[in-house]
């Protein structure tokens, strides 16, 4: 976890992220790759050249490309929204918290 003010942009914090993580990270295998997904807010050279040095495959979207150019996986459905979600459910047992 890294700690930044409202105010700062996420790309700003991706290396501290990264090497906060408690998890030991396994080594790449060879032919498998390690895949990191991120929005759009980290698609500048500087973050991608970082997450390629710290061995993973990227998946960015590319900031002002059309969404509908983007190719479609037949079965895949995008899940969206999951700590919106979740933060949504803990603030519905807000009773729970207060007593």
């Amino acid at each position: 976890m890294a700690v930044g003010g409202a105010n700062t942009h996420d790309k700003h914090l991706v290396k501290e992220t990264l090497e906060s993580i408690p998890v030991e990270r396994p080594e790449p295998k060879p032919g498998e790759e390690q895949h990191l997904r991120a929005d759009k807010g980290y698609d500048y050279p500087d973050i991608r050249q970082l997450l390629e040095e710290w061995g993973y495959t990227t998946h960015i979207p590319v900031r002002g490309e059309d969404p509908s150019k983007r190719k479609e996986i037949p079965g895949y459905r995008a899940r969206r929204w999951v700590v919106e979600r979740t933060h949504s459910w803990l603030n519905r047992f807000r009773r729970l918290l207060i007593h």
